[in-house]
């Protein structure tokens, strides 16, 4: 892991977060690089990277895409017109998990978001991830909220 490179994704490294996403069946969503889904997910990376809102990110050992993660930075009206961040989408490649990685990539993301402005970083994980939930703590996040879904 000393090669681990954590820069912005660029649109040849789609098929490889797709595939980190596809990895995972509780988070999935369904995902899947298809001839049919391409466009779909081409579509939602240049929307991503013409948003200044939001950057996503890939962890990159060698020439290998092993994690992936968003920021979307949210100006807000409370804490005094405070700016937070929103961590979306975190997958480390499973062969790859437990290896550093995903604590890599929120230090990353922390840096990020502070030399951005940020003062608050947040995050959601379903509640049957135990331990996703304890790495986040060890990482200094706090269970502090109640979130609630709907699909539309």
């Amino acid at each position: 892991m000393s090669n681990l490179l954590i820069r912005e994704a660029r649109a040849g490294d789609l098929e490889a977060i797709i595939r980190l996403h596809e990895e995972d069946e509780l988070g999935s969503h369904g995902d899947a690089w298809l001839p049919e889904t391409e466009a779909a997910y081409e579509a939602a990376f240049a929307a991503i990277e013409r948003s200044p809102e939001n950057r996503l990110f890939v962890a990159v050992d060698g020439d290998e895409v092993v994690g992936t993660f968003q920021l979307t930075f949210i100006p807000n009206l409370t804490g005094r017109g405070a700016t937070r961040v929103k961590v979306e989408s975190v997958k480390v490649k499973a062969a790859r998990r437990s290896s550093g990685i995903g604590a890599r990539m929120m230090a990353f993301a922390e840096d990020h978001a502070r030399e951005n402005g940020a003062r608050a970083m947040e995050l959601t994980s379903n509640k049957t991830r135990g331990n996703a939930h304890r790495f986040y703590e060890r990482l200094g996040f706090s269970r502090s909220h109640e979130g609630f879904k709907k699909k539309l």
